[in-house]
């Protein structure tokens, strides 16, 4: 028999709301009865409601938080506990690893609900790393775990988690990109170069945000007309650093925020991108497009492995100067025709309809249950 089960699903961010989007569509499409919580961490309506109307992902209720950091934080769990207790779902599941996925394993947890997490197994092996904390409490607290891909199940499986829990179902950012109908643009038609940046370690630093600007100077002068729709933190952190004028730069075009569309567009007709963000990696895997990572590490080693994706950092010089020699190679001949041919790695654009069977099925009974053990007749666990 199959199961109509209630689920509780909160989004706080941009990358939840393209990935969730698809997913609740097809929880709904298989009878699923959803309750959506915006948790509040997103206040610009270009990163937030106007996104959330195009992808047609609709709350049903709003959190505010408040500005201060110690504050948000704890109203993100008090709002949390609430969210689950209001709503009384069958299962509570988010996605990622934002500060809102913590919250919310364990409001479900103290309320005796499972959890079950979205784009689970992701490791960037980075103990600096807030959001591979917030991944590792979701992976303690999770009785289902959606895998995007086999090596992100392989992590699970190292740290102890119960293979008959684990469901390799790709990333739910694919399903988007196939809804919407995004598809790839020829090498021979495509053009210069998308950079987005916002990751505290690359833009809260004054020494790395310098490194930042001249990387994208070098990006427009070496390789190619360079789109930048700069985020809000990062708009603010080049004003404080008195860098705003530096990006002044005939080949330098500079964005707010841009909708989800013309972001894509964007990506589909760069050569290559240039972020420090983990949705863009995927979606240009998708879109056959090469990139060079932010970052020393990334929790999609996959495209690293294919040879599509570099890491290059901005902890120093010579690491900011890795950034213009792998753009060089990716957008070199070979590079743009390696991408093109290497399948994408995240899936095929059925995450969702996956999700929604594995949740009707009336196995999944088993695995959601918070049942306590019982070692009484002395027995051990191992």
């Amino acid at each position: 028999m199959s199961r109509r089960r209630h689920l509780l699903v909160p989004f706080g961010t941009r990358p939840e709301v393209v990935k969730l989007a698809p997913v609740v569509s097809a929880l709904q499409a298989a009878g699923h009865r959803v309750s959506v919580v915006d948790t509040g961490q997103h206040t610009d309506p270009a990163m937030g409601s106007e996104l959330q109307t195009a992808l047609g992902l609709t709350p049903g209720h709003r959190f505010r938080l408040p500005t201060d950091p110690a504050e948000r934080a704890g109203a993100l769990h008090a709002d949390a506990a609430r969210a689950v207790a209001r709503s009384a779902p069958d299962v509570v599941l988010a996605l990622g690893d934002t500060a809102t996925v913590p919250a919310y394993a364990l409001a479900a947890r103290a309320a005796g609900v499972p959890f079950a997490h979205l784009e689970a197994g992701l490791r960037s092996l980075n103990p600096r790393s807030v959001e591979e904390v917030n991944r590792r409490v979701a992976a303690a607290a999770a009785q289902l775990h959606f895998a995007p891909t086999e090596r992100a199940a392989a992590f699970l499986s190292a740290e102890g988690v119960d293979p008959e829990r684990v469901f390799v179902v790709g990333n739910p950012v694919i399903d988007t990109l196939v809804a919407r109908g995004v598809r790839r643009v020829p090498p021979a038609e495509r053009s210069g170069v998308l950079v987005t940046a916002h990751r505290p370690t690359n833009v809260d630093d004054p020494v790395r945000l310098a490194r930042l600007v001249a990387v994208v100077r070098g990006l427009a002068e070496e390789v190619g007309p360079v789109t930048f729709p700069v985020h809000p933190r990062t708009r603010s952190r080049l004003a404080a650093a008195g860098l705003a004028d530096a990006l002044d730069h005939p080949r330098i075009t500079l964005t707010g925020p841009v909708a989800h569309d013309v972001l894509l567009a964007a990506l589909a007709s760069a050569r290559l991108a240039v972020t420090d963000s983990g949705g863009i990696q995927e979606e240009a895997a998708y879109l056959g497009v090469p990139v060079v990572v932010l970052r020393g590490s990334t929790p999609r080693w996959e495209g690293v492995e294919a040879g599509t994706t570099t890491l290059a950092g901005l902890a120093d010089d010579r690491a900011a100067a890795a950034v213009l020699t792998a753009a060089a190679g990716h957008t070199s001949l070979e590079g743009q025709e390696r991408a093109v041919t290497v399948p994408c790695p995240y899936g095929d654009g059925t995450t969702g309809a996956q999700v929604a069977a594995v949740l009707a099925d009336e196995r999944t009974d088993a695995l959601l249950a918070l049942d306590e053990p019982d070692f009484t007749d002395g027995r051990l666990p191992w």
